[in-house]
């Protein structure tokens, strides 16, 4: 065995004899446990970089593992392959952004393997392939068929950059998700799919989701928005209109000074028409709507309106309430209408007073006396109702029940919850997708595409021009058909589906990717899932993970599958940050896995962007730290060469544990210990760093044995060494596998290691034959003892009264008392 460590010559042998051996390949075993671990898919953009390779590095460790303590381990990997980057690409460089795409794919499988990952690549899916994109659309269909897809006119958030539409959870402080441009509101006729439907489902069944961080739960929470309050009817005469408002105040409707309309509200325009300052408000309006979400909504946002010169009836006081346009109203949340009650809203005080409007107390806190005159912000408290006619003088919280009950009785309104959650827009007005299966024909109307014609295949003849038509609107072929009712000419759906549609079901074709008659049968599905450990970013929380979870549902309540959600476990870990910025193309810092395992190997990288930090904390790049890796790596194997012969002499041997010296008790206590550290951190707690840390002091702990066998004073027994370097490359095995693979072969046998089982401790090995306690007098430490592990504090408190120095400061004091802490310490109180 050469002492000097190559990982060149170890990663490409052993790569070759895994794929040789397809040592990955699963399938179904009814005689284990199944344990399904998945990263989360990467988008084949061309190289990955140190952001995948800890992603995916963390699910191979976990996969390992667990395949080692005996499960039947699931571990795929696929390609989230439509979305706009090809696009541009094929814009910008007149390429084919399916070849551009399969390149890439190619390009990267090959990085994968490079890096040793244990994936079974018999079940590589990519979404931009017929084979998968069939069942995409089967899925639009099925939702269609539900009543669960539909097509309306809405006012869509529109990036003009990427020339398409984006769903609510793509626009990210008033940007577009992807290419951080600016996006403005746009009218068109879309599709949807109606998680609304699923919101309290949604909601509720997070509290399943006990694998789950706290904080990806939270945040879902708050993006479904659930609010229980009213709908409040206010009436126009003059219009004949009646403008419904949702409060989760109706507590304080005695307290209402005026109305604000969204400036997309649909009767926005009625109300203005023929007013003088009709081209101000006008004006103000254009204004209002090209604002981004946060600009508008932000709490230090200025708050601006206009007054319409329009008023309506209250449901309850029939009073006259001024009807204003303001910019910190949105037409997507409740109904596009508020209630304005200044005295006991933030928002409303701060209008209510830029504009001089009424501000009428309605909730009275029994220690405030001073008058709504001589305050200086609303009293958003609870309290007694004041000004509010037969309810006053009640609880506020009895209040809202009271009063909904008034407006119910006069028809002028009833209790209703809220979802901020918005249907899911899915219409993209680009080519790079899955085609919205979807036929319109003159004498039939929509007509969903036959299960026999799909998949609907993206046509190769388009054009690429700017503006909002897609480019499959440029392919004649493409868009002109023949009805599947009539059989008369019609025309094919030309907006693709938003690529999350294609990520939201991915995991589920892993557990039968080869199935050419349906999406995925229930019994591999029944088998395989839930996802038992997810692992992938937190950026994803409220788009990848939100979708998936509704796509569930819907395919259990059809009978599809019968978990109702998708991944039992999640972990989302920290990014990988260079020279202050999250590591990306982008961001112009990149370090290519390439140039890491040409120079120190695939290990050295896994290693090293394992050790640097724990998986959910954010990792700052360091050269060093991937040399210092090295080093390690390095260290092993030359202590490994160095008892190689030993080790195999140790095949047929055994040890007596009587005979062993204390160096040797201590060596097999240390591994003993590890065992039971690697163990816990790697299987419970995911602390990959730590687990490495532990390794690394055994390795010197291994170091220090030699020291004294070279000094005469140590001698290893074979059958001890074979024990002991069998435990330290299982250790290593989930985290550097070629290395583990090269060492297994060369110490212990021909078979893999990676086909063993997980080492046990010893909990026997673990406990010392004798344990130092340090001795203090009057809490101030005097000296140490060393006593035998199953001694009684009486004869450990003797031995430490007999110390010298102990002796010296009692000065013939007979001790108060003496505090004993097991295995710690003895306070001697003089």
């Amino acid at each position: 065995m050469n002492e000097r460590y190559y990982p060149a010559e170890i990663e490409k042998k052993w790569q070759t004899v895994w794929e040789q051996t397809s040592s990955f390949k699963t399938a179904i075993a009814d005689d284990r446990e199944k344990y399904y671990v998945l990263e989360m898919f990467p988008y084949p953009s061309g190289k990955l970089h140190f952001g995948h390779v800890r992603n995916y590095s963390i699910g191979d460790v976990i996969a390992r593992y667990k395949k080692m303590c005996g499960y039947n381990v699931l571990h795929p990997m696929g390609w989230d392959s439509f979305g706009m980057p090809a696009e541009n690409a094929a814009i910008k460089n007149n390429a084919d952004p399916r070849q551009w795409t399969l390149n890439n794919i190619d390009a990267m499988r090959g990085q994968l393997k490079e890096l040793g990952f244990s994936y079974d690549w018999d079940r590589e899916v990519a979404t931009c392939l017929p084979d998968y994109y069939q069942w995409t659309q089967k899925l639009f269909l099925l939702m269609y068929e539900k009543g669960l897809a539909y097509k309306r006119k809405a006012a869509v958030n529109w990036c003009n950059d990427c020339n398409t539409v984006l769903a609510n959870e793509q626009v990210i402080d008033g940007k577009c998700w992807r290419c951080d441009s600016l996006v403005e509101k746009k009218d068109l006729e879309q599709w949807f799919l109606k998680i609304t439907d699923y919101a309290d489902r949604l909601i509720d069944d997070l509290q399943k989701l006990t694998g789950w961080p706290e904080r990806v739960r939270t945040m879902q929470e708050n993006w479904i928005g659930k609010s229980v309050g009213a709908e409040v009817e206010f009436y126009s005469e003059k219009h004949k209109e009646t403008i419904n408002v949702f409060t989760t105040r109706p507590d304080t409707l005695f307290g209402v000074s005026y109305l604000v309309l969204a400036a997309e509200h649909p009767l926005v325009e009625k109300l203005i028409k023929g007013k003088r300052n009709v081209k101000a408000l006008r004006a103000f309006i254009q204004e209002t709507r090209a604002m981004s979400e946060m600009d508008r909504t932000a709490a230090d946002a200025e708050k601006i309106g206009m007054f319409t010169y329009e008023y309506v009836i209250h449901p309850l006081t029939g009073d006259k309430v001024p009807v204003w346009i303001a910019n910190y109203v949105l037409a997507d949340y409740g109904t596009g209408a508020v209630m304005g009650v200044p005295a006991h809203d933030a928002r409303d005080w701060e209008f209510a007073k830029k504009y001089s409007l009424p501000i009428k107390q309605v909730i009275c806190d029994d220690s405030s006396t001073s008058a709504v005159d001589e305050w200086t912000s609303a009293y958003c408290g609870n309290g007694k109702l004041v000004n509010s006619d037969e309810f006053n003088g009640i609880d506020n919280d009895a209040a809202k029940e009271r009063i909904v009950m008034a407006l119910s009785a006069v028809g002028k309104g009833q209790a209703r919850t809220n979802y901020r959650l918005r249907d899911w827009l899915i219409s993209r007005q680009r080519y790079w997708g899955a085609p919205i299966p979807i036929i319109y024909c003159p004498q039939c109307g929509v007509v969903p595409v036959p299960d026999n014609q799909l998949p609907v295949i993206l046509p190769d003849n388009v054009q690429f021009t700017s503006g909002s038509v897609s480019p499959l609107a440029t392919s004649m072929e493409f868009v002109n058909c023949s009805c599947p009712n009539c059989n008369g000419a019609a025309r094919r759906e030309i907006d693709t589906m938003d690529t999350f549609i294609c990520s939201s079901w991915y995991y589920l074709r892993y557990c039968d990717p080869k199935n050419t008659s349906e999406m995925f049968s229930r019994a591999a599905t029944d088998y395989w899932m839930p996802v038992d450990q997810y692992i992938g970013g937190i950026e994803h929380a409220v788009l990848h993970l939100l979708y998936s979870r509704f796509i569930v549902k819907v395919l259990h309540d059809c009978g599809y599958i019968s978990t109702d959600e998708p991944f039992r476990n999640l972990l989302t870990q920290g990014m990988v940050i260079k020279d202050g910025s999250k590591m990306s193309k982008s961001k112009g810092n990149v370090v290519s896995p390439d140039e890491i395992i040409e120079k120190y190997g695939a290990d050295t990288a896994r290693l090293f962007i394992l050790f640097a930090a724990p998986p959910e904390r954010d990792l700052d790049w360091n050269e060093q730290g991937v040399e210092g890796a090295f080093r390690f790596l390095s260290r092993v194997w030359r202590i490994a060469a160095h008892y190689q012969v030993i080790c195999v002499a140790g095949v047929s041997a055994d040890y007596d544990l009587e005979a062993f010296t204390v160096a040797e008790k201590n060596l097999r206590r240390k591994l003993h210990a590890t065992v039971k550290k690697v163990t816990e951190d790697i299987g419970e707690r995911f602390n990959f760093n730590t687990a490495i840390s532990a390794i690394m002091e055994l390795v010197n702990a291994i170091y220090a044995y030699r020291e004294l066998e070279e000094q005469g004073n140590a001698s290893m027994p074979p059958a001890f060494c074979r024990e002991l370097f069998a435990g330290l490359i299982r250790l290593m095995a989930p985290i550097t596998p070629y290395f583990a693979e090269a060492l297994w072969n060369e110490l212990i046998g021909a078979d893999s290691v990676h086909a063993m089982n997980w080492p046990k401790f010893d909990a026997n090995a673990i406990v010392a034959d004798e344990i130092e306690l340090a001795v203090q007098v009057n809490g101030k430490l005097r000296d140490k003892i060393v006593v035998a592990t199953n001694s009684i504090a009486e004869e450990q408190n003797a031995i430490a009264l007999q110390l010298p120095k102990v002796i010296e400061v009692l000065a013939g004091k007979t001790p108060k008392k003496i505090i004993n802490i097991p295995n710690k310490l003895i306070n001697i109180v003089g």
